[in-house]
């Protein structure tokens, strides 16, 4: 399957990643205008096929140097489970302003053996939050 990956907003279907963000657990409240701000204020993601279409769908927030946490990370039906989701994520962390970083944070309740696949650790006790520490602290 040929997709390419895109940062410029303007190509988001707005409708449809509020729809499916909306359906999650972490977002089942979120209105319209959220989905809207969330969009404004991040930095985001969206894979499309090759007639366009988006197909998923991820944001984040970094200051490009010590903090970057990833939110939103959807892959559309038909398109879940084939590897789209790792794709979306890893080229998020390749990014200049994302992979040096000292910390790359994200939180799930139920994706942490795919977040482990990328590098993502627990953090402390936490049952949702991961993260990717490049600066160790004595």
């Amino acid at each position: 399957m040929e997709f390419h990956i895109s940062t410029e907003k303007d190509k988001l279907d707005i409708q449809k990643v509020h729809q499916q963000v909306s359906s999650t657990y972490w977002a089942e409240n979120r209105t319209m205008e959220e989905t809207m701000m969330t969009i404004e204020k991040s930095i985001c993601f969206g894979i499309y096929n090759e007639e366009g279409e988006q197909i998923a769908y991820a944001r984040i927030i970094t200051d490009g140097l010590i903090f970057a946490y990833i939110m939103d990370v959807v892959v559309f039906d038909p398109y879940k489970g084939k590897g789209l989701g790792k794709k979306l994520v890893q080229h998020i962390l390749d990014r200049p302003d994302v992979k040096n970083v000292n910390t790359v944070a994200l939180k799930t309740m139920d994706a942490h053996s795919f977040y482990k696949t990328l590098g993502f650790k627990s953090v402390g006790n936490s049952k949702m939050w991961m993260s990717i520490e490049r600066v160790k602290y004595d």
